[in-house]
């Protein structure tokens, strides 16, 4: 268990009782809330595996060796790979009523729950129902990594830090499955299995000593416990003025929130400066799904045939998922080692730029064929997309989103916004091929890129930034400067 300074005089929380005084960690110290934020990110880890198992476990359930014994049709893979699409939709509501209700533990608890069952279903039964279920299940999970996680960690994390803890769901979920991508390279099927059912299994025993988010504890009017778990989390003793400060400023967010409908969505497009916050907070969403890189994954093999031939760099399909799997791993670690220096509005606007730049790169080197460019252009664009994807593109729309709402609203915004994410990935799944056929793919790499640089765009005009800032300064930037002007008289009067 973590540990502070006795002279914190700080308790350990656990989920009803003050736990012991702890001992080692000074007064201030952040290093509790560096755990917490990695225990809360070990479901993402397993999200990552679940979608990295797909892709060398297609290989092996589509060939002669197949544990099955009769290999899986295209239907049948098809209808595993895209289900946990369609299932996040109404699951990421489903997750942000959870955590809203009963609290941000008990939804990542429900988490790992179904991580577990996930691996015990596919350990139990090879049948092609079963496979069905547990990717049904597995979007339950893809839900809750996108809504549960990055809330859990914003709320339980100081200004100074959330950045870049926000940033570890990217980190987790390709670290995740980079690691699906070797373990499956080098176990066993049953092996493989047992590995990602002790993970989740493990992390739900031990996070059941972790506390609930301040935030949520202060709605349901559990001030003293939300007190204890500030005290731990900031490593502070009870009479240390910042913890009553922190509890009187989410106090004032939330009662800021009181007397509204009930019915989120409305409030929020009925309100100029929450409409405007969504509105940016979608378009980040929106960004991440439309900056090309689920289509490069697809081509990536076809990509990775072509540079073959004229570098003579030969890869196995799965040694091919390792090198993408690397790369957005090494994105991510950049964006977590940067974001609090350099900001969530710059690091935006660099990803969409660069990314809207490979794209177009991409979709000229398809149109100039004929010509025979050089083989290594379409690697380098492929990995830019994927390492700008996962540097700035896929956490910065999290951590925007979860930073420009309170608490009232910030699961229900999650939530709508990654539904919709979900919808256009399962569209440019399901469509992506065809079009490509009808208009040609540099015509879609184009209008991939297009989206990028339009993206770029938009952040320098309307999206503010949000590093360390409180929610009052976010709103008082998304004001126009008619607004501005008008509150600034009324409170000259």
């Amino acid at each position: 268990m973590p540990f502070i300074n006795e002279d914190c005089r700080q308790p350990l929380l656990s989920s009803k009782k003050s736990m012991k005084k702890l001992r080692f960690f000074c007064e201030g110290s952040q290093f509790n809330q560096i755990l917490c934020a990695f225990l809360i990110s070990i479901p993402m880890f397993c999200y990552g595996n679940t979608i990295g198992w797909m892709s060398p476990m297609t290989l092996l359930l589509q060939s002669d060796k197949s544990p099955k014994g009769v290999p899986l049709t295209d239907l049948e893979i098809s209808w595993m790979a895209s289900l946990p699409y369609l299932v996040c939709v109404p699951g990421t509501y489903l997750m942000a009523a959870i955590g809203d209700r009963y609290g941000r533990k008990l939804a990542l608890l429900i988490m790992s729950g179904i991580s577990v069952a996930v691996w015990v279903l596919k350990l139990s039964s090879m049948n092609i129902w079963v496979f069905i279920i547990a990717r049904i299940l597995a979007g339950i999970i893809m839900a809750g990594s996108c809504v549960t996680c990055p809330t859990y960690i914003k709320e339980i994390s100081e200004d100074n830090i959330r950045g870049a803890l926000g940033c570890w769901g990217a980190l987790f979920f390709t670290t995740g499955s980079l690691f699906a991508y070797i373990i499956c390279d080098v176990c066993s099927y049953n092996v493989i299995l047992i590995i990602f059912t002790i993970i989740p299994a493990v992390h739900f025993v031990i996070f059941l000593t972790m506390p609930e988010s301040p935030s949520y504890l202060i709605k349901r009017g559990r001030e003293e416990e939300a007190s204890k778990c500030l005290q731990w989390l900031r490593c502070r003793s009870e009479f240390d003025s910042t913890i009553k400060s922190e509890i009187d400023y989410v106090k004032r967010e939330q009662k800021n929130d009181e007397g509204r409908e009930q019915f989120l969505l409305r409030n929020i497009l009925s309100d100029k400066i929450l409409r405007r916050a969504f509105q940016i907070s979608l378009v980040a969403a929106l960004s991440r799904e439309l900056c090309g890189a689920v289509p490069v994954l697809n081509f990536a093999g076809d990509i990775f045939h072509l540079a073959s031939e004229e570098t003579g760099l030969k890869l196995s399909a799965n040694q091919q998922a390792m090198v993408l799997g690397t790369v957005q791993l090494c994105g991510a670690t950049l964006a977590s080692g940067i974001v609090e220096r350099c900001g969530r509005r710059p690091l935006l606007f660099v990803s969409s730029a660069i990314s809207g730049l490979s794209m177009c790169l991409l979709a000229t080197w398809f149109l100039l064929q004929y010509l025979h460019p050089p083989a290594w252009i379409p690697v380098i664009t492929l990995c830019l997309c994927i390492f700008c994807d996962a540097a700035g593109l896929m956490p910065i729309a999290v951590v925007i989103a979860s930073e420009t709402f309170s608490f009232k609203y910030r699961g229900t915004v999650l939530a709508t916004t990654m539904a919709i994410a979900s919808v256009a990935d399962f569209i440019q799944l399901l469509f992506f091929k065809p079009l490509v056929r009808a208009i040609g793919i540099h015509v879609s790499f184009y209008f991939f890129g297009l989206m990028c640089l339009l993206t770029a765009v938009y952040v320098i005009i309307m999206v503010p930034e949000t590093r360390n800032r409180k929610l009052e300064e976010i709103y008082y930037d998304l004001k126009t400067n008619k607004e501005k002007k008008e509150l600034e008289n009324r409170n000259a009067f």
